[in-house]
Formats: structure tokens, sequence, C-alpha cells
């Protein structure tokens, strides 16, 4: 059962680090995966237009439910209210996903 709230997800998506805010996320039926729904966007007019958030909106436009893979997540925080979604790049390699080897090309899977 999805738990009410706000919350800023972390998470690495091909050399990005993507910060999204959203109003439910929860544990996926499919294996190794979190859910997210509700997407938390600047509605109001700004004079200051930020980039990032623009591109996260169209990316995510028309998006019901994302399903990010575990290892890719780096933070899950509840907050009190909603700041600004980015994305920032990944400066100097300092955020690495864990290692997730699930097939070892080198030594494949026998069978016995």
């Amino acid at each position: 059962m999805p738990k009410k709230g706000i919350y800023k997800i972390v998470f690495i998506q091909m050399g990005e680090v993507y910060e999204l805010y959203a109003e439910s996320i929860y544990q996926s039926d499919m294996y190794g995966f979190i859910e997210i729904e509700g997407y938390m966007f600047d509605q109001g007019s700004q004079i200051v237009v930020d980039p990032s958030e623009d591109k996260l909106k169209s990316e995510f436009k028309g998006v019901n439910r994302s399903y990010i893979p575990i290892n890719a997540i780096l933070r899950i925080d509840e907050v009190d209210k909603k700041g600004s979604a980015k994305i920032k790049k990944n400066k100097g390699n300092n955020v690495m996903p864990l290692p997730t080897p699930i097939l070892n090309k080198e030594n494949p899977p026998t069978k016995d």
C-alpha cells in the first residue's frame, strides 16, 4: 500500500543525477524495482525558468507511474514541502551505482 506524503527521490540515469518529488513511492511487485507515482512539478509561473526542471517535465509528461531499479536509487527522503526538481551532471564520478552482475559473461552458469 503506498504511503502518502511528499518524497524526494534521488537516482542515477544515463550518467546524470535526477532529483524528483512525488506523492507516493513503494516497493514494486516486480522484483528489484521501486514504484513512483504522482510526480510533483512547479505549476505556477516563474520569472526564472529552470531548464533542468523543464526537461524533467517534458520527459515525465503523461507518465502515471515509473519503475526505478533499486540499484539506481541513491536516496529517498520524506520532506515537509516540495522543492525544485532538477537534473545534475555526475561530476567527477563521485556517485557510483551498486554493481549488479546478474550474469557473468566470462563464466556463464552451467547446468549440473
